[in-house]
């Protein structure tokens, strides 16, 4: 789960759509749950200057409940490997695939998966679970609706990623330690 976040979910800057795709992120959760994989909800620091979520607000905070089971790992950087305990994390676990969902698909998604494809997991990116912003017009170029934004995300993540039409296709599976 990259930075499913109040903030981002709700409120003035929540992503479109977002509460089907909270809907969807959640069945992922509990399919996730009933197969007993680990579940790793990575949350932005909220540390940088002028953050949409500001570290400690409620938009900061995780919009799913987290179980006793389950890690949270706080990152800094769009990739959810960089500087923290994530590797280490998946490691004890015996994961060797990975789903990731959330949000800001070019970023914090793109950058987790690139993070786990250059470390040798599998990468599986379900099309509806993970979501981004409209990029607005400037002189240059047109608004680039946000479906589009996370469609080329995905793409320039090369043939390596398994990408489902929607994460209901996705089979979880047990961690193995």
């Amino acid at each position: 789960m990259v930075d499913v976040q109040r903030g981002l979910v709700s409120g003035p800057h929540a992503v479109g759509g977002a509460e089907p795709f909270l809907d969807r992120v959640s069945a992922v959760l509990r399919a996730a749950r009933a197969a007993g994989a680990t579940v790793v909800h990575l949350q932005d620091e909220g540390t940088d200057e002028g953050s949409l979520i500001p570290r400690g607000s409620v938009g900061w905070e995780l919009a799913l409940p987290v179980r006793q089971d389950e890690v949270v790992v706080q990152k800094a950087r769009d990739d959810g490997f960089d500087s923290t305990d994530l590797e280490a994390t998946l490691r004890r676990a015996g994961a060797t695939r990975l789903c990731l969902v959330g949000i800001q698909s070019e970023m914090c998604v793109a950058g987790t998966a690139r993070g786990a494809l250059a470390r040798g997991y599998t990468v599986v990116l379900p099309r509806d679970t993970h979501t981004t912003y409209d990029v607005p017009a400037d002189g240059a170029a047109p608004a680039v609706p946000a479906r589009l934004v996370a469609r080329v995300a995905e793409w320039s993540l090369g043939d390596g990623v398994v990408a489902p039409d929607r994460a209901s296709e996705v089979e979880f599976v047990g961690a193995q330690g």
